[in-house]
């Protein structure tokens, strides 16, 4: 498991609203990266192990989320095996949490890291406890008969000795966003900084829920110092063709349409509503046909890929009248003309042929791989390539060979060949060149 903790430094109450805005927006961008996303405290933690090949790689999402969790309002941030020492950590201001012993890391971690133990920090600390190795440390007994059982149960689960069930997140039904302006704009055009900022959770609530929006509605406030023939504050909403959920391109729509709004008087708070959204599928990545749509013609998707992938990597085999078996095709563009010929009749031939022949030990004249091998047809001999001259080594590439099917206890099938002596030549070889399915 690979748990990332962000700790932000608002606690989710009642009495603290933006908190929990706060946190409610960097739900939505963990549940962009990962369905299992839970909140707990201060604290936004997602498990991404199933989804880093997704994300390029361990190393790739971490720096990812460390460049973009300070724009959430993260604090801190710490990675670790599990969720309870994850958050234990970004409480520490500890990041690292997967390259050193995960119990010598929690062990000098002080008591209030761990929220277990912040309701018993001063009973713990007039017994001497300054620290989570400290509390491990004492008779597990007595803290039971002591303390609440959930103590010595988030000790377990921190230092991953017990498993910790999670209530996941899930993205709100209805998005609203609101910001309060720093300063007050008097002009429309300076909408865009707050409505760039409400735009990118607009993407992150999206993403989350895989929709795509077709209409949005930007509200403004006035300032309180307004006159009152003016109004409280107005509004702007806009319609794309398609659902979308690229903030670039809202934010250019966006533009395009304030640049035509007049304020009343200034604006102090902006509000930012998704009052209509669609599915939206994400880019297939697969190099098929997405199964909705009509089947492709072969001709068609050998066309397709060679487009995207170059014509130098979609290829076909295009037979040789040589029966030397590496000789016996080359590899053309799959957008050429048609092969021609025919393949020769050499036999049994296996499904897999390796690059180059693999020379075998031989024991008391029997041919080893993975333990002797059993010989039962041939030989097939293969002679030629006189013809075939190897400029860069300055030789002809001329084969004399017999070939065998054998048969392995260990490996199955395969397809070995005996040198034959020619002038010049030490004694007969055997050697393996192909495996059949």
């Amino acid at each position: 498991m690979l748990w990332c903790a962000l700790l932000f430094p608002w606690s989710p109450t009642e009495a603290d609203a933006p908190g929990v805005v706060v946190l409610e927006h960097a739900t939505h961008w963990a549940l962009a990266i990962t369905p299992r996303v839970t909140r707990q405290d201060e604290a936004v933690l997602m498990e991404v192990q199933a989804c880093l090949r997704l994300w390029g790689g361990q190393q790739a999402l971490q720096e990812r989320v460390a460049q973009q969790a300070p724009l959430l309002g993260a604090q801190a941030l710490a990675w670790a095996p599990n969720a309870l020492a994850a958050l234990a950590l970004a409480r520490a201001g500890r990041v690292d949490g997967l390259s050193v012993p995960l119990a010598s890391l929690l062990d000098g971690l002080p008591l209030h890291t761990l929220s277990a133990l912040r309701p018993h920090a001063d009973t713990l600390a007039q017994m001497g406890c300054r620290c989570l190795g400290d509390v491990r440390a004492l008779p597990r007994g007595g803290l039971g008969r002591r303390f609440e059982a959930g103590l010595l149960q988030a000790l377990d689960q921190a230092y991953g000795q017990r498993p910790q069930a999670h209530a996941w997140a899930k993205p709100a039904e209805r998005f609203e966003a609101r910001l309060e302006l720093p300063w007050r704009v008097e002009h429309s055009t300076g909408l865009m900084d707050g409505a760039r900022h409400l735009l990118w959770q607009l993407s992150a609530w999206l993403a989350a829920r895989q929709e795509g929006v077709t209409a949005i509605t930007l509200h403004w406030a006035h300032d309180a110092m307004r006159g009152r023939e003016v109004g409280e504050g107005g509004e702007l909403s806009i319609r794309t063709a398609e659902p979308t959920r690229q903030t670039e391109h809202l934010a250019r729509l966006l533009a395009e349409h304030l640049a035509h709004v007049t304020l009343d008087a200034p604006v102090g708070e902006l509000r930012l509503c998704a009052t209509d959204t669609r599915p939206l599928s994400g880019a297939s990545a697969s190099l098929l046909l997405d199964e909705r749509q009509p089947a492709e013609p072969l001709p068609q998707l050998l066309e397709r890929l060679s487009a995207r992938l170059g014509p130098e990597r979609v290829l076909r085999p295009q037979p040789r009248a040589d029966h030397r078996p590496e000789a016996m095709c080359e590899w053309l563009p799959a957008t050429g003309p048609a092969p021609r010929g025919d393949w020769p009749d050499a036999g049994p031939q296996p499904a897999f042929l390796l690059p180059a022949p693999l020379k075998l030990v031989v024991r008391e004249h029997r041919p080893q791989y993975l333990g002797e091998l059993q010989l039962l047809l041939g030989p097939q001999r293969v002679e030629g390539g006189w013809w075939d001259r190897d400029d860069a080594q300055g030789a002809h590439r001329h084969v004399a060979r017999d070939y065998w099917l054998a048969w392995s206890a260990q490996a199955g099938l395969l397809w070995v060949f005996q040198t034959r002596p020619q002038a010049g030549d030490a004694s007969p070889a055997w050697f393996l060149h192909g495996l059949f399915a």
